[in-house]
């Protein structure tokens, strides 16, 4: 387990507070469009594809499905949210981590998936993030996630009873000297392409991606 950052740190300690609070909130949600973004990614894969899970929560529903058909590897800083997904979905496997520090093996990966939680990544880091999640996926390897739409520096606070943080970079300028160009997500050197319309549901914009 790494937690090097106080803030990715402070979202772990958040999540593990609210465990329950956060599955009975989220069940209640009306209108999440995940299930749809969910389809674009599973219609680019083929069986059994090593797919890696990025702030996978308590593993559902998302990581249940994903499973059905993939290999999944479901990361998350939450002990707690971690506890409850090795129970939900146990063929998948599971590591407690702050995936921002996260070392993993080169090309392991047919695709990564993130559906919310780079709201909670620190927007200076998001550009090695995409550097680490580059290394990690195979050439022509796919990654389909959503991305805040504010321009959110830093905001701590209190969400469902317990203090967590959100940084994102607005639609103009996201991420770190990146930014939207056509169908590119520019992210510090990198270029990403977008193999589907990206849209902005909810305040995020989605987009399955792929390294050039």
């Amino acid at each position: 387990m790494t937690r090097n950052d106080p803030r990715t740190d402070l979202v772990g300690r958040g999540y593990d507070a609210i465990g329950e609070r956060f599955a009975e909130w989220r069940d209640r949600i009306v209108g999440d469009p995940r299930r749809e973004w969910e389809a674009e990614l599973v219609s680019r894969l083929p069986e059994g594809a090593r797919v890696l899970e990025l702030g996978c929560g308590a593993g559902v529903p998302d990581t249940q499905r994903l499973a059905e058909r993939f290999q999944v590897t479901g990361v998350d800083v939450s002990a707690e949210q971690i506890r409850r997904a090795r129970a939900a979905v146990p063929e998948a496997e599971f590591i407690q981590a702050d995936f921002t520090a996260l070392e993993l093996r080169p090309e392991s990966f047919d695709a990564v998936v993130s559906f919310y939680a780079f709201n909670h990544v620190p927007r200076e880091l998001l550009a090695p993030m995409f550097a680490r999640i580059n290394r990690w996926l195979v050439p022509r390897g796919v990654l389909m996630t959503a991305l805040g739409t504010s321009d959110t520096e830093a905001w701590t606070g209190d969400r469902l009873g317990a203090p967590t943080f959100f940084s994102s970079f607005p639609m103009a300028t996201r991420p770190s000297s990146g930014y939207w160009r056509g169908d590119e997500l520019r992210v510090g050197t990198r270029r990403w392409r977008a193999v589907m319309p990206r849209r902005v549901a909810w305040p995020s914009c989605v987009a399955v991606l792929r390294p050039p």
